[in-house]
């Protein structure tokens, strides 16, 4: 079993540096939310008597161009998202059949889950998933994707072993840690692909029963473009990207704040990414959940914002950072002191 898995890693260690390029196309929207759709419900819909929608909270950006972390979608067999810079053809014979959900309050996204088609021909079932995970409002003890590898590892369940320890690779040119464990009861196998990307611990799963399916899958992400990577600190923004810097929106980098007002929705906690230009005005706002009139109030507040401009190597630099609004529900407390006792 190991020879087969270090054989895998060992193959993507060698693969080439590719160049990220592809024609991006606008990804559908879903065409129902479950409790949180933020789409009206159409004529031809009929509501029970006595029936009363309310739209929920959801994500949402101030404009429809800065690309978001959950705008990628799959077309023509192809997985891209402009947001981690990343482009991945589907293995042969799977398909995406579900959309994901709409990001969680902690920051999680499941970006794309792909599993066979019909016109799959093996004995064996298999499911991809790509994921990522905001390090600025992770409820984890983690300040990096290698610190997330870490803390899942150690906190397997207890059903759960672990068959290769954490080891680095690389895909595309880009630093992973891969890691993997199973369940002897349900003779399931999992592989675990981790990365940074935009201060997001970005990650792909593979899940089978079969390790000659996963092994080919591990082969099969020769073919994902993403960002380049450039010095140790790539995870964490630069270069076209700006720069992350958590906790950013402090006094000490700030010249001017208004609080936003709610006269509403108060109690929930509202995470929001901020993009701020290099003037120090804020450019770009992405709620990842936000009810319509948190999402208001905290828009009109916010554009008055004004910082320090942040200078990076002697020149100005865009910075991305992340404010969480209302009242925080998440607690980082009992989880680091879970992990300090491991």
């Amino acid at each position: 079993m190991r020879t087969r898995y270090l054989f895998a890693v060992c193959f993507l260690i060698a693969i080439a540096p590719l160049s990220f390029g592809q024609n991006q196309k606008t990804a559908a929207t879903p065409k129902n939310g479950g409790d949180f759709s933020n789409l009206a419900p159409s004529a031809a819909t009929k509501v029970p008597a006595g029936t009363i929608l309310v739209k929920g909270a959801w994500s949402s950006a101030s404009d429809a161009v800065t690309p978001v972390p959950e705008g990628g979608g799959v077309n023509d067999r192809v997985f891209s998202n402009r947001y981690f810079q990343m482009t991945y053809p589907l293995p042969p014979d799977f398909e995406e059949k579900f959309k994901g959900p709409p990001p969680s309050e902690t920051g999680r996204y499941v970006l794309l889950q792909a599993s066979p088609s019909e016109s799959f021909k093996g004995a064996a079932r298999a499911t991809v998933l790509v994921t990522a995970e905001d390090l600025f409002f992770t409820p984890f003890p983690a300040n990096n994707a290698l610190d997330l590898v870490r803390y899942s590892k150690n906190h397997l369940q207890a059903d759960y072993k672990l068959e290769m320890r954490p080891t680095p690779t690389q895909i595309a040119g880009r630093d992973f840690t891969f890691y993997a464990y199973w369940s002897p009861v349900a003779e399931l196998h999992w592989y675990v692909f981790d990365t940074e990307i935009r201060c997001h611990a970005v990650e792909i799963v593979m899940n089978s029963r079969d390790t000659k399916l996963l092994e080919h899958l591990v082969l099969e992400l020769n073919r994902v473009k993403l960002p380049e990577q450039v010095g140790p600190t790539a995870g964490q923004g630069g270069g076209k990207d700006p720069v992350c810097i958590k906790d950013y929106a402090s006094d000490e980098n700030m010249l001017a704040r208004v609080d936003p007002v709610f006269s509403e929705h108060r109690f929930n906690p509202v995470p929001v990414r901020i993009i701020i230009d290099k003037e120090g005005k804020v450019k770009h706002i992405h709620f990842l959940s936000a009810f319509p009139d948190q999402a208001k109030a905290i828009t009109e507040a916010v554009n008055q914002w004004r910082f320090k401009r942040y200078v990076r190597d002697g020149k100005p630099a865009e910075v991305e950072t992340g404010i969480m609004f209302g009242r925080n529900s998440l607690s980082k407390g009992h989880l680091a002191a879970e992990a300090a006792a491991q």
